[in-house]
């Protein structure tokens, strides 16, 4: 019943490990998902005309707006202000006159490292107050540093299953105080111990409910033992150690039904009723032991508690969880959030067959440890210790209160062999970290919205106090210093001025402000908007006619509309490539482009080979190699039909070195171009290996001139041709070898025969048979003797 409970547990809590996984990277993938009141911004792939100076910086980050009076030409409209940096430049924008808002940072508080003698008052991260503005996604990074350090306060809370099975472990936990204390204050200058202790749900089928069975639930009416609770917290967080010893003599086992245990009551409300179990700001440790599993939410309704956990503190005036029996247990989620809100670094001490169980739900609570316990628990000082070093080592820097549509990003810098690592996660950490070691962090912020008011984000480095508070602002306007209410620019006071442009009156229009709206409609004004035959759309069909001008949409320029600075070719789905300006359609490219779409570089260096440009079998366009044909390759330098170098000089280091091969004949004039030498020199690598008619191997090396070759053959002995003899030799070896295996074998099985029958021989001399007849042997042949017989000689003589 134990080993299948557990198994299952397992599974539900895997389950909910990959499912906790999941969130957070769909959480990752979609930082801003979550939807925001205040405003939010479109998300272009790149810089777009705007009408206003507003919409152009919040249309993406790489956007400015140019205010200078008069930018735009006759007919251009006014979103052509709206433009990347250097386009705006390029155009002829004065650097001072562009508006280009920019995210910035500002560190408000940022106190040294260091404490104070007792350690109490600590600075470990800083710094510990910063005002970030950004601008819509725009990333912003900013440094946080952690320094550990030494003699860290801790306070201990050790919270015990005192169910029956943990009798034996109970005894050893009433000596435990003094021991813990001292171990711990080698360590740390102030350290605080409490207790606590649970059991499970009093109602069935988690207890016992028979009244002497509530009153004593052990099994035996002999030895000492208490009702059951759910939790009961005994002793306050206190540096007494003989307070401790103690409060935990006075406690005895209790009982209950079923194997899981009630732990996760206990740790919630450990973790709550922070006054009643008086944790400090500083490094907080809840050590939890026990032998067995744990219930988890839903199991109440077996009992009939349908009404989930309020995740509120119930003790009683006796430390007693007294609503234990209204609420169900907590989920993993719950505990987890407890722990995490209260900054509680959980130390699991369970034994090796729940250890399975407890290692997974580690993975789902954030800081947290877990180690094996001896079946008396006589080696829980050693692993707290064990948990405490490690827990205290690994630094986890986090944000703990996530705002919607707010993406993070951690990058640790830990100064060892994890020296620079890119998370994906959603928390930095380094691990390891020795004392006085300092550890750097680079948090990346990044907002798609708008806020109208500060929001607030909190950096903690769990398991210890400190934090760091992020001031968050966002730039969604522009803040231009030319306003001016009816400005002179704009007709002469028909309009206010922001950002280089006129925001008219009522009853006004024009860029600047120029006509009312009542002469809209008159055709000596709409004459200027059509070509001179009068025919045609008015502003070709591309923007509105304003006071007698045409005001023209999007990319379209000229006095009739009729360039669209938005229909030049475009190279892999940019306008010219990238690399140029497109007006009217055509594409002035940047310095050294050149192309339709500015999409051939003039320079040359990605075509040039040592051998020339593209290896001399092609030409260099574009800086890129068009091949000749029967080449191929980005430097034109592979031919699948060609032949090798090899294979090209062979038939000449031949016929030059030894005078045979296909060349023989006409060897001086088929090779008028090839010198070659002879040599008995070593060989390296670069040498070639080939084959004569004849098929034998010999070497020589190849150095190219320009038209010339110089040929160097290694030199090698003419001799007789052996090969008869050696297929011979090798099949009369092979004969010779079977048959001598063959006659020692015979041999040896002689020899063998022999000496066993002269073994046999010395046996049989030693043998001494007794010739003395058996008296008790009696003859299988019976004689009888006929008196009237009378031999052959009577008849004879007769």
């Amino acid at each position: 019943m134990h080993a299948p409970a557990m198994v299952i547990l397992s599974i539900v809590l895997g389950f909910l490990l990959a499912l906790s996984r999941g969130e957070r990277q769909l959480d990752t993938k979609s930082p801003s998902s979550g939807r925001s009141t205040e405003g939010s911004v479109p998300n272009l792939r790149s810089c777009q005309p705007a009408p206003s100076c507003k919409e152009c910086i919040l249309s993406h980050p790489s956007c400015a707006w140019c205010k200078q009076l008069n930018f735009t030409a006759s007919g251009e409209a006014e979103a052509r202000r709206c433009a990347r940096r250097e386009e705006l430049l390029e155009r002829g924008c004065p650097p001072e006159e562009l508006e280009e808002p920019r995210g910035r940072q500002e560190v408000l508080q940022d106190l040294p490292f260091g404490q104070d003698t007792r350690g109490e008052e600590t600075v470990q991260l800083a710094p510990q107050r910063v005002r970030v503005t950004l601008r819509p996604r725009e990333p912003q990074s900013l440094q946080v540093r952690f320094l550990r350090a030494e003699g860290y306060p801790v306070d201990l809370y050790y919270l015990m299953d005192l169910s029956y099975s943990m009798k034996d472990d109970l005894e050893h936990v009433r000596q435990l105080g003094h021991d813990l204390l001292l171990r711990l204050q080698e360590v740390t200058r102030s350290v605080r111990i409490g207790f606590g202790s649970f059991v499970d749900k009093t109602v069935l089928p988690f207890v016992s409910t028979v009244p002497s069975k509530l009153r004593h639930p052990c099994p035996t009416r002999v030895e000492p033992c208490q009702p059951p609770f759910s939790f009961h917290h005994v002793l306050s967080l206190t540096t007494e150690a003989k307070v401790f010893e103690r409060e935990v003599g006075l406690q005895n086992v209790s009982g209950n039904l079923d194997l899981p245990e009630g732990g996760f009551d206990a740790i919630l409300q450990a973790a709550v009723c922070q006054e009643q179990i008086g944790w400090r700001n500083v490094s907080r440790l809840l050590v939890f032991t026990s032998d067995d599993t744990f219930h988890t939410a839903g199991d109440g309704k077996l009992g009939g508690i349908f009404r989930p956990s309020d995740g509120r503190c119930h003790l009683d005036s006796n430390g007693l969880y007294s609503r234990s029996p209204e609420f169900d247990y907590p989920s993993v989620g719950q505990v987890a959030q407890a722990l995490s809100e209260a900054n509680i670094q959980p130390i699991f001490a369970v034994t090796s067959a729940t250890l399975p169980v407890y290692q997974e739900l580690s993975k789902l609570i954030p800081k947290s440890t877990v180690g094996e316990l001896s079946e008396n628990s006589s080696n829980v000082l050693q692993l707290i210790m064990d948990a405490y070093n490690s827990l205290s080592s690994t630094v986890t820097l986090k944000h703990v209160s996530p705002l919607p549509g707010v993406h993070i990003s951690y990058e640790s810098q830990c100064g060892g062999p994890e020296k620079k690592e890119n998370e994906t996660k959603d928390q930095g950490q380094c691990n390891h970290v020795r004392i006085n070691q300092t550890v750097s962090f680079r948090i990346t912020i990044q907002t798609a919205q708008c806020f109208a008011e500060p929001k607030f984000l909190r950096f903690r480095a769990l398991g210890f106090s400190e934090e760091l508070t992020v001031e968050l602002h966002t730039l969604c306007d522009c803040n231009c210093s030319d306003t001016q209410s009816q400005a002179s620019h704009c007709s002469g006071g028909q309009g206010d001025l922001q950002c280089g442009v006129c925001s008219c009156t009522p009853g006004r229009t024009g860029r600047l402000c120029e006509c009312s709206v009542a002469e809209l409609s008159s055709p000596d004004l709409e004459s200027g908007c059509r070509p001179p035959n009068g025919t045609g759309p008015l502003c070709s069909g591309k923007g509105q006619c304003q006071c007698g001008r045409c005001s023209c949409n999007g990319q379209s320029s000229g006095r009739l509309c009729e360039c669209d600075d938005a229909s030049c070719e475009r190279h892999e789905g940019i306008l010219c490539g990238g690399f140029g300006r497109c007006h009217c359609g055509e594409c002035y490219c940047h310095a050294n482009r050149t192309g339709r779409a500015c999409e051939c570089s003039m320079a040359n260096d990605s075509c040039i080979t040592p051998g020339g440009f593209c290896s001399g079998h092609g030409q260099c366009k574009c800086n890129r190699c068009q091949c000749s044909d029967g080449y191929y390759g980005a430097l034109c330098d592979q031919c699948p039909s060609c032949k090798t170098q090899c294979e090209k000089h062979r038939d000449c280091a031949e016929c030059l070195a030894f005078g045979t091969g296909l060349l023989a004949t006409n060897c001086s004039l088929a090779c008028v171009h090839a010198n070659v030498t002879v040599t008995l020199g070593p060989m390296d690598d670069g040498w070639c290996k080939e084959k004569t008619l004849d098929n034998q191997l010999f070497f020589f090396l190849v150095m190219e001139f320009g038209d010339s070759v110089l040929l160097t053959v290694k030199s090698r002995e003419k001799g007789a041709d052996h090969t008869q003899a050696i297929v011979l030799g090798c099949v009369g070896g092979i004969v010779a070898v079977g048959l001598g295996l063959v006659l020692a074998y015979r041999i040896s099985v002689e020899i063998y025969d022999r000496r066993e029958y002269n073994r046999f021989e010395k046996e049989q001399e030693k043998l001494c048979w007794n010739q003395d007849n058996n008296p008790l042997y009696q003859s299988a042949i019976t004689t009888t003797i006929n008196p009237g017989f009378k031999g052959a000689e009577t008849h004879l003589s007769e």
